[in-house]
């Protein structure tokens, strides 16, 4: 049995309310990442510091932030810009991430600049991050296809992995924004990018729009890859990404991992309340694909 470490970022918080009908208070958003950190996932992505008019659900993230409990946790927020940076800085955010996509339309679609307008940005963020020696990521998107332009190109997503990383990214994250990748696809492009830049700058974020967000992360895990994104209950979709819909369920992916035996530190009971809250308070959420059998499994346990 595997006994390696694999560590999740719940993104439920801010890619899975993003694109909700309802918008949660900022009380409720406390109360769902509060249930995260209780859960013991080591990492939480608490909202994002864009235009409130753009992504209403996401406003006041300072405000989020500045009541959560639990210190233990690395939590991170999305950032568009310098802007975005700055507020996120003054908020006190550990980690601030933020996106590139592999295809020029998508960018010019969600941010109305051409790819390399948008890594120009990214990169006098990095600049000053480094100035003010914070950490900062990059996530490079539409990493296996687009919802305009059909397929990416993989150079494209090396090339511009190497330019952030260069630019002194803390990290990159490989996105399957609309989950139109296929595992086969997974493992090619994440086993070119560690054998060119070594598995430790990575981590993995896929959508499970065709049922494939498992087996794409299996794919991920067989190339090396220990970092994985995951959201609550399976909530996410990107309002600016036709087509993109919830991500992983972190249920799943953590009963996988740990079905293989690899180790999460995740406290599985406590994640299944995590996920019924985030079902209560959303009243869209469905719960992760394999969560009536964890909770079964669980009460055979109890009871046995």
């Amino acid at each position: 049995m595997n006994s390696e470490k694999v560590v999740i970022n719940d993104v439920g918080p801010r890619d899975g309310l993003q694109n909700q009908p309802k918008i949660l208070s900022v009380a409720q958003r406390q109360q769902l990442i509060d249930s995260l950190a209780a859960a013991a996932l080591p990492a939480i992505e608490v909202g994002a510091f864009v235009s409130p008019k753009a992504v209403p659900a996401m406003a006041n993230t300072d405000e989020v932030f500045h009541g959560l409990e639990n210190p233990d946790v690395l939590y991170s927020a999305l950032i568009p810009n310098l802007r975005g940076y700055q507020a996120a800085e003054a908020a006190g955010i550990p980690l601030t991430s933020l996106v590139i996509a592999a295809s020029n339309t998508m960018n010019e679609q969600n941010i109305r600049m051409t790819t390399e307008q948008s890594l120009l940005v990214c990169l006098d963020v990095l600049k000053q991050a480094e100035q003010d020696n914070r950490r900062v990521q990059a996530y490079v998107a539409t990493a296996w296809a687009c919802p305009f332009e059909g397929q990416t190109n993989p150079e494209e997503v090396i090339r511009l992995t190497a330019k952030l990383l260069d630019g002194g990214a803390s990290g990159i994250v490989i996105a399957d924004t609309i989950g139109a990748a296929n595992p086969k696809q997974v493992k090619t492009l994440m086993t070119t990018l560690v054998s060119e830049f070594g598995s430790a700058p990575f981590a993995c974020h896929f959508h499970d729009t065709r049922a494939m967000g498992l087996a794409n992360a299996f794919a991920a895990v067989e190339s090396g890859i220990r970092k994985f994104d995951a959201s609550i209950a399976g909530l996410g979709g990107c309002p600016f990404a036709p087509g993109a819909s919830g991500n992983v369920a972190t249920e799943d992916l953590v009963m996988m991992l740990e079905q293989m035996g690899f180790k999460t530190g995740v406290h599985m009971q406590a994640l299944l309340a995590a996920s019924d809250l985030a079902i209560q308070l959303t009243g869209t959420a469905k719960g992760g694909k394999a969560k009536n059998w964890i909770e079964n499994y669980y009460h055979a346990q109890a009871s046995a």
